[in-house]
């Protein structure tokens, strides 16, 4: 499933119809493809965030969402973890992980699920 965040107004994207077609797309749906069940089943989505200026794979984990953003231009990875409220620094996300480029699709795919799997992210 896909959801398009733009005005504050949270859609759900149709796949196919108006879905968008650029390459963070495109690369975030190849990537997605690749999730184990795991991660799948912790409601893993499409997100386009106009928003907050990213397209990445968000998983719904018991201790809030944690979203893969697709890189832009020469930008690694980033696996961050939306925090619910802010945090008494007023952050309202932690990244937990970057890396780089360098991964096949399927390896960008069983860094994250393995990533998330050994912390506790999901059951």
């Amino acid at each position: 499933m896909e959801i398009q965040i733009e005005g504050g107004i949270v859609r759900r994207v149709r796949g196919g119809q108006d879905a968008p077609m650029n390459t963070l797309s495109i690369q975030a749906r190849t990537v997605a493809n690749f999730l184990p069940l795991l991660c799948q089943r912790a409601g893993a989505k499409i997100v386009h965030n106009s928003d907050a200026n990213y397209t990445g794979i968000r998983f719904d984990t018991p201790v809030g969402p944690v979203v893969l953003e697709m890189p832009t231009g020469d930008h690694p990875y980033r696996l961050v973890h939306e925090l619910i409220e802010p945090d008494e620094i007023g952050r309202t996300e932690v990244e937990m992980r970057r890396f780089p480029q360098i991964y096949k699709p399927a390896g960008i795919a069983h860094i994250t699920a393995e990533f998330l799997r050994t912390r506790g992210f999901l059951n």
